[in-house]
């Protein structure tokens, strides 16, 4: 029946198509590691990373003393970005606007406009941070043009192939600039995709050398943001222009979440109010940073 609906409910289902329209590095957030870990108690999730040792030489005549030959390391991270919204609505704002106005719009204009670049903002920031923070991590300054930006791609590629970073699955997060300077690079065999004689010809690209491509707006691009209040850029930070990035070097655990609306009642003064609230963070895995690099221009 209609009165038993869970509006709570109802919106779960609609989220799962907003992320797949709506988050640019959903890929990243639906990174297979998120069920390759324990939690160890409040905030804190632990990775397993298991080392062995390497063979050695054998022989017929012999028999070694046996000795484990292997190791188990947690490695622990705790989330810290803990995020709410909440909202008042009145009836008569439903009503008045011809329903323009009722929950399922409002959240969705709050997730579209708000939520999910935030979440994407988030991502990119906090990789980017973290990943510079390691030791000999740095950066690829170089100012890029349609000469040289394969090259830059070639040595970000060329890292990655020697971390024995596997091939399938990395993806490459550009700027509008750097997908035009793709889309034009000096180096570049240009296939022409001719759809028919009345619709013209695709110029679209979408992967070099079998790397997808994933085109992000430059302003969801950058080092480092503010999140006092929703979401924008810190004052200082660098444009990011390229990330190449295998998803398996990142981890984007949930410790929690709760979404609910309640309907009008005295202590609300007659008005429905919805609340959400949810602890999550994202994270690179240590033995895999290798798995990221990034591109910035900032000689340009």
């Amino acid at each position: 029946m209609a009165e038993n609906l869970n509006y709570a409910d109802s919106y779960a289902q609609s989220l799962v198509t907003l992320w797949d329209e709506n988050l640019y590095f959903k890929a990243l957030y639906a990174s297979k590691n998120n069920g390759r870990f324990r939690w160890s108690g409040g905030k804190a999730v632990q990775i397993s990373n298991i080392t062995t040792g390497g063979r050695v030489d054998a022989d017929r005549d012999t028999i070694d003393t046996a000795q484990r030959n292997y190791d188990n390391n947690w490695e622990t991270k705790n989330l810290t970005h803990h995020r709410k919204w909440s909202t008042l609505i009145h009836p008569l704002d439903i009503d008045q606007t011809n329903y323009a106005l009722n929950i399922e719009n409002i959240t969705r204009a709050y997730n579209v406009n708000e939520k999910f670049p935030e979440m994407d903002a988030y991502m990119v920031s906090k990789l980017f941070t973290d990943w510079s923070a390691i030791e000999g991590n740095t950066a690829d300054a170089t100012a890029l043009n349609e000469g040289n930006i394969l090259e830059v791609f070639d040595s970000m590629m060329k890292k990655m192939n020697e971390a024995r970073v596997p091939f399938h699955g990395r993806i490459l997060y550009v700027t509008p600039d750097a997908m035009n300077l793709i889309k034009n690079a000096e180096q570049l065999s240009h296939t022409l995709d001719v759809r028919d004689s009345k619709n013209g010809i695709s110029r679209t690209v979408s992967s070099i050398d079998g790397v997808e491509i994933v085109m992000v707006p430059s302003v969801l691009m950058q080092s480092a943001y503010n999140f006092e209040n929703g979401w924008e850029k810190a004052e200082g930070a660098t444009q990011i222009q390229m990330m190449l990035v295998h998803p398996d070097a990142v981890i984007a655990p949930i410790s929690y979440q709760f979404a609910q609306l309640d309907p009008p009642g005295a202590f609300t003064e007659g008005k429905y109010i919805y609340f959400e609230e949810s602890c999550e963070d994202v994270f690179i895995i240590n033995s895999k940073a290798s798995a990221i690099q990034f591109a910035t221009g900032e000689n340009a």
